[in-house]
Protein backbone atom coordinates (compact mmCIF):
# COMPACT_ATOMS: atom_id res chain seq x y z
CA UNK A 1 0.00 0.00 0.00
CA UNK A 2 3.15 2.29 0.86
CA UNK A 3 4.57 1.58 -2.58
CA UNK A 4 0.90 1.88 -4.30
CA UNK A 5 0.40 5.86 -2.47
CA UNK A 6 3.94 6.56 -2.96
CA UNK A 7 3.88 6.80 -7.12
CA UNK A 8 2.95 9.70 -8.10
CA UNK A 9 1.29 8.70 -11.82
CA UNK A 10 -1.02 6.76 -9.40
CA UNK A 11 -2.35 9.24 -6.94
CA UNK A 12 -2.58 11.47 -10.11
CA UNK A 13 -5.20 8.86 -11.78
CA UNK A 14 -7.22 8.35 -8.54
CA UNK A 15 -7.57 11.96 -7.91
CA UNK A 16 -8.09 13.04 -11.63
CA UNK A 17 -11.77 12.23 -11.88
CA UNK A 18 -13.03 13.57 -9.03
CA UNK A 19 -11.25 17.14 -9.30
CA UNK A 20 -12.01 17.25 -13.43
CA UNK A 21 -15.68 16.95 -11.57
CA UNK A 22 -15.11 19.49 -8.64
CA UNK A 23 -13.54 22.29 -11.47
CA UNK A 24 -16.15 21.40 -13.93
CA UNK A 25 -19.27 21.56 -11.77
CA UNK A 26 -18.26 23.61 -9.20
CA UNK A 27 -14.88 26.11 -9.35
CA UNK A 28 -15.86 26.85 -13.66
CA UNK A 29 -19.75 27.96 -12.86
CA UNK A 30 -18.58 30.04 -9.80
CA UNK A 31 -15.94 31.33 -11.89
CA UNK A 32 -17.85 32.10 -14.71
CA UNK A 33 -20.21 33.88 -12.95
CA UNK A 34 -17.93 36.10 -11.22
CA UNK A 35 -17.14 36.89 -14.55
CA UNK A 36 -20.59 37.64 -15.65
CA UNK A 37 -21.55 39.88 -12.60
CA UNK A 38 -18.89 42.41 -13.90
CA UNK A 39 -20.82 42.88 -17.41
CA UNK A 40 -24.46 43.95 -18.39
CA UNK A 41 -25.23 40.87 -20.18
CA UNK A 42 -28.54 40.12 -21.14
CA UNK A 43 -27.99 36.38 -21.99
CA UNK A 44 -27.63 36.73 -25.63
CA UNK A 45 -25.16 39.00 -27.77
CA UNK A 46 -22.44 41.05 -27.17
CA UNK A 47 -22.05 42.71 -23.62
CA UNK A 48 -19.77 45.17 -21.97
CA UNK A 49 -17.76 45.23 -19.07
CA UNK A 50 -19.48 47.72 -16.52
CA UNK A 51 -17.31 46.85 -13.40
CA UNK A 52 -18.33 46.92 -9.83
CA UNK A 53 -21.41 48.65 -10.72
CA UNK A 54 -24.05 46.02 -10.37
CA UNK A 55 -22.94 44.97 -7.32
CA UNK A 56 -23.21 48.75 -5.92
CA UNK A 57 -26.82 49.05 -7.85
CA UNK A 58 -27.54 45.84 -5.63
CA UNK A 59 -26.00 46.76 -2.27
CA UNK A 60 -27.01 50.77 -2.29
CA UNK A 61 -30.05 50.62 -4.52
CA UNK A 62 -31.44 47.14 -4.93
CA UNK A 63 -34.81 47.69 -2.62
CA UNK A 64 -36.29 43.82 -3.73
CA UNK A 65 -32.53 42.56 -3.09
CA UNK A 66 -32.84 43.93 0.29
CA UNK A 67 -36.26 42.55 0.78
CA UNK A 68 -35.57 39.34 -0.36
CA UNK A 69 -32.20 39.34 2.04
CA UNK A 70 -34.82 40.26 4.58
CA UNK A 71 -37.35 37.70 3.94
CA UNK A 72 -34.78 35.26 3.93
CA UNK A 73 -33.58 36.16 7.38
CA UNK A 74 -36.57 35.89 8.82
CA UNK A 75 -37.39 32.54 7.13
CA UNK A 76 -34.26 31.56 8.86
CA UNK A 77 -34.86 33.03 12.30
CA UNK A 78 -38.72 31.53 11.97
CA UNK A 79 -37.35 28.28 11.66
CA UNK A 80 -35.09 28.02 13.94
CA UNK A 81 -36.99 29.78 16.56
CA UNK A 82 -40.15 27.95 16.10
CA UNK A 83 -40.06 24.46 13.45
CA UNK A 84 -37.15 22.99 15.60
CA UNK A 85 -38.20 23.53 19.10
CA UNK A 86 -41.50 22.17 17.99
CA UNK A 87 -39.55 19.02 15.87
CA UNK A 88 -37.31 18.82 19.27
CA UNK A 89 -40.56 18.49 21.52
CA UNK A 90 -42.26 15.91 19.08
CA UNK A 91 -39.23 13.47 18.94
CA UNK A 92 -38.89 13.41 22.66
CA UNK A 93 -42.94 12.78 22.94
CA UNK A 94 -43.03 10.33 20.35
CA UNK A 95 -39.94 8.16 22.17
CA UNK A 96 -42.65 7.56 24.75
CA UNK A 97 -45.24 6.25 22.61
CA UNK A 98 -44.87 3.09 22.92
CA UNK A 99 -46.48 0.90 19.71
CA UNK A 100 -47.63 4.08 18.36
CA UNK A 101 -44.06 5.62 17.53
CA UNK A 102 -43.29 3.61 13.98
CA UNK A 103 -46.77 5.59 12.94
CA UNK A 104 -46.38 8.79 14.52
CA UNK A 105 -42.67 9.28 12.99
CA UNK A 106 -44.11 8.34 9.59
CA UNK A 107 -46.56 10.81 9.83
CA UNK A 108 -44.63 13.54 10.62
CA UNK A 109 -41.93 12.81 7.95
CA UNK A 110 -44.77 12.73 5.20
CA UNK A 111 -44.75 16.26 4.67
CA UNK A 112 -40.79 16.16 3.43
CA UNK A 113 -41.95 13.61 1.12
CA UNK A 114 -44.90 15.06 -0.76
CA UNK A 115 -43.83 16.83 -4.06
CA UNK A 116 -43.23 20.20 -3.53
CA UNK A 117 -45.46 21.45 -6.56
CA UNK A 118 -48.17 19.33 -4.22
CA UNK A 119 -47.32 21.24 -1.42
CA UNK A 120 -47.27 24.65 -2.88
CA UNK A 121 -51.39 23.82 -4.77
CA UNK A 122 -52.26 21.92 -1.71
CA UNK A 123 -51.62 25.56 0.35
CA UNK A 124 -52.82 27.59 -2.25
CA UNK A 125 -56.23 26.31 -1.91
CA UNK A 126 -56.04 26.26 1.54
CA UNK A 127 -55.12 30.21 1.47
CA UNK A 128 -57.82 30.52 -1.01
CA UNK A 129 -60.00 33.70 0.64
CA UNK A 130 -63.28 32.39 -1.31
CA UNK A 131 -63.00 28.83 -0.70
CA UNK A 132 -60.14 28.20 1.08
CA UNK A 133 -59.82 25.91 4.01
CA UNK A 134 -58.31 28.12 6.34
CA UNK A 135 -60.92 31.24 6.30
CA UNK A 136 -64.11 28.65 6.43
CA UNK A 137 -62.37 26.75 9.64
CA UNK A 138 -62.49 30.64 11.04
CA UNK A 139 -66.04 31.40 9.91
CA UNK A 140 -67.10 27.75 11.50
CA UNK A 141 -65.66 28.73 14.78
CA UNK A 142 -66.98 32.53 15.51
CA UNK A 143 -63.58 33.90 14.57
CA UNK A 144 -64.89 35.73 10.69
CA UNK A 145 -63.11 39.09 11.92
CA UNK A 146 -59.49 36.93 11.08
CA UNK A 147 -60.10 36.08 7.53
CA UNK A 148 -57.79 37.59 5.22
CA UNK A 149 -56.88 37.07 1.64
CA UNK A 150 -53.16 35.64 3.07
CA UNK A 151 -51.41 35.51 -0.54
CA UNK A 152 -53.09 38.84 -1.43
CA UNK A 153 -52.22 40.71 1.56
CA UNK A 154 -48.23 42.12 1.20
CA UNK A 155 -48.57 42.55 5.10
CA UNK A 156 -48.81 38.87 5.55
CA UNK A 157 -47.86 37.37 2.52
CA UNK A 158 -44.54 36.36 3.41
CA UNK A 159 -45.69 35.06 6.66
CA UNK A 160 -47.89 32.77 4.85
CA UNK A 161 -45.01 31.53 2.69
CA UNK A 162 -42.91 30.80 5.98
CA UNK A 163 -45.75 28.33 7.46
CA UNK A 164 -45.61 26.46 4.36
CA UNK A 165 -41.97 26.81 4.06
CA UNK A 166 -41.69 25.14 7.77
CA UNK A 167 -44.20 23.08 7.60
CA UNK A 168 -42.99 21.21 3.97
CA UNK A 169 -39.12 21.11 6.04
CA UNK A 170 -40.37 19.49 9.41
CA UNK A 171 -39.71 16.39 8.68
CA UNK A 172 -36.00 16.18 8.12
CA UNK A 173 -35.70 18.32 11.42
CA UNK A 174 -37.82 15.80 12.87
CA UNK A 175 -35.56 13.36 11.67
CA UNK A 176 -32.98 14.43 12.62
CA UNK A 177 -33.43 15.06 16.07
CA UNK A 178 -35.16 11.83 16.38
CA UNK A 179 -32.31 10.03 15.47
CA UNK A 180 -30.35 11.65 17.99
CA UNK A 181 -32.25 10.39 20.93
CA UNK A 182 -32.35 7.74 19.47
CA UNK A 183 -28.48 7.40 19.91
CA UNK A 184 -28.55 8.34 23.42
CA UNK A 185 -27.72 4.86 25.53
CA UNK A 186 -30.28 4.09 27.98
CA UNK A 187 -27.20 3.94 30.81
CA UNK A 188 -27.82 7.42 30.76
CA UNK A 189 -31.73 7.70 31.44
CA UNK A 190 -31.12 4.91 34.30
CA UNK A 191 -28.53 7.01 35.92
CA UNK A 192 -30.01 10.53 36.20
CA UNK A 193 -33.20 8.43 37.67
CA UNK A 194 -31.19 7.29 40.22
CA UNK A 195 -29.67 10.90 41.00
CA UNK A 196 -32.75 11.39 41.67
CA UNK A 197 -33.56 13.75 38.04
CA UNK A 198 -37.18 14.28 36.99
CA UNK A 199 -38.65 14.43 33.42
CA UNK A 200 -37.87 17.77 33.21
CA UNK A 201 -34.34 18.28 34.32
CA UNK A 202 -33.29 14.53 32.58
CA UNK A 203 -34.43 16.12 29.32
CA UNK A 204 -33.25 19.51 30.06
CA UNK A 205 -30.15 18.87 31.74
CA UNK A 206 -28.74 15.74 30.12
CA UNK A 207 -30.60 14.97 27.03
CA UNK A 208 -31.14 18.17 25.10
CA UNK A 209 -27.11 19.16 25.86
CA UNK A 210 -26.22 15.42 24.04
CA UNK A 211 -27.91 16.29 21.33
CA UNK A 212 -25.84 19.50 20.39
CA UNK A 213 -23.84 18.20 17.67
CA UNK A 214 -26.95 17.07 16.57
CA UNK A 215 -28.51 20.35 16.67
CA UNK A 216 -24.74 21.94 15.33
CA UNK A 217 -25.77 19.89 12.03
CA UNK A 218 -29.71 20.69 11.69
CA UNK A 219 -29.20 24.50 11.98
CA UNK A 220 -26.77 24.72 9.60
CA UNK A 221 -28.85 22.28 7.13
CA UNK A 222 -31.72 24.65 7.62
CA UNK A 223 -30.44 28.04 7.22
CA UNK A 224 -28.64 27.21 4.02
CA UNK A 225 -31.96 25.63 2.86
CA UNK A 226 -34.22 28.88 4.23
CA UNK A 227 -31.04 30.96 1.95
CA UNK A 228 -31.31 29.25 -1.04
CA UNK A 229 -35.35 28.43 -0.79
CA UNK A 230 -37.17 29.16 -3.78
CA UNK A 231 -39.83 26.67 -4.98
CA UNK A 232 -42.31 27.50 -2.71
CA UNK A 233 -42.54 31.17 -3.61
CA UNK A 234 -41.92 30.80 -7.36
CA UNK A 235 -45.13 28.23 -7.64
CA UNK A 236 -47.48 30.53 -5.15
CA UNK A 237 -46.79 34.32 -5.07
CA UNK A 238 -44.36 34.77 -7.64
CA UNK A 239 -42.69 37.04 -5.20
CA UNK A 240 -45.82 39.22 -4.87
CA UNK A 241 -47.59 40.58 -4.03
CA UNK A 242 -45.32 44.29 -4.61
CA UNK A 243 -42.45 41.97 -4.30
CA UNK A 244 -43.41 41.58 -0.64
CA UNK A 245 -42.67 37.46 -0.59
CA UNK A 246 -39.30 37.28 -3.30
CA UNK A 247 -36.52 35.30 -1.49
CA UNK A 248 -32.95 35.63 -2.91
CA UNK A 249 -33.46 32.54 -4.86
CA UNK A 250 -36.41 33.40 -7.00
CA UNK A 251 -35.16 37.00 -7.12
CA UNK A 252 -32.50 35.62 -8.93
CA UNK A 253 -33.80 33.59 -11.38
CA UNK A 254 -36.11 36.42 -12.25
CA UNK A 255 -33.75 39.03 -13.04
CA UNK A 256 -31.40 36.46 -14.87
CA UNK A 257 -34.10 34.74 -16.83
CA UNK A 258 -37.02 36.50 -16.91
CA UNK A 259 -35.82 39.74 -17.21
CA UNK A 260 -33.38 39.17 -19.47
CA UNK A 261 -30.39 40.78 -17.13
CA UNK A 262 -28.09 37.52 -17.01
CA UNK A 263 -24.81 40.00 -15.63
CA UNK A 264 -26.41 41.65 -13.04
CA UNK A 265 -28.03 38.29 -12.33
CA UNK A 266 -24.84 36.48 -11.86
CA UNK A 267 -24.07 39.56 -9.65
CA UNK A 268 -26.83 38.52 -7.33
CA UNK A 269 -25.87 35.20 -6.94
CA UNK A 270 -22.24 35.92 -6.50
CA UNK A 271 -23.30 38.09 -3.39
CA UNK A 272 -25.81 35.01 -2.36
CA UNK A 273 -22.89 32.80 -2.13
CA UNK A 274 -20.89 35.40 -0.35
CA UNK A 275 -24.22 35.63 2.15
CA UNK A 276 -24.40 31.86 2.31
CA UNK A 277 -20.87 31.71 3.18
CA UNK A 278 -20.32 34.36 5.80
CA UNK A 279 -23.47 33.01 8.03
CA UNK A 280 -22.21 29.24 8.02
CA UNK A 281 -18.83 30.24 9.35
CA UNK A 282 -20.20 32.39 11.45
CA UNK A 283 -22.96 29.75 12.91
CA UNK A 284 -20.03 27.33 12.57
CA UNK A 285 -17.85 29.62 14.86
CA UNK A 286 -21.19 30.20 17.26
CA UNK A 287 -22.46 26.49 17.09
CA UNK A 288 -19.01 24.93 17.87
CA UNK A 289 -18.90 23.44 21.39
CA UNK A 290 -16.90 20.13 22.94
CA UNK A 291 -19.86 18.19 24.97
CA UNK A 292 -17.82 15.35 25.09
CA UNK A 293 -18.48 11.76 24.88
CA UNK A 294 -21.28 9.08 25.74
Amino acid sequence: MNQLMSDKRTIFFLVAPGSLILISMIIFPIGMSIYYGFTDWGGIGDYNFVGLENFKNIIFNDEIFSTSLINALLLTVATILIQHPIAIFLSILITHCGRWEKVLRTILFIPAIISIVVTAKLWASIYNPQYGLLNNVLESIGLSALKQDWLGNPDIAIWSIIVVTMWQGFGYAFLLYYAGLKGVPDELYEAAKIDGANPFQLYLQVVIPLLAPMMRVAVIIAVIACLKQMEVVYLMTGGGPGNSTQLLGNYLYQTAFSSAQYGYGNAISVLFVIVVLIITVVLNKFLKRDVGEY
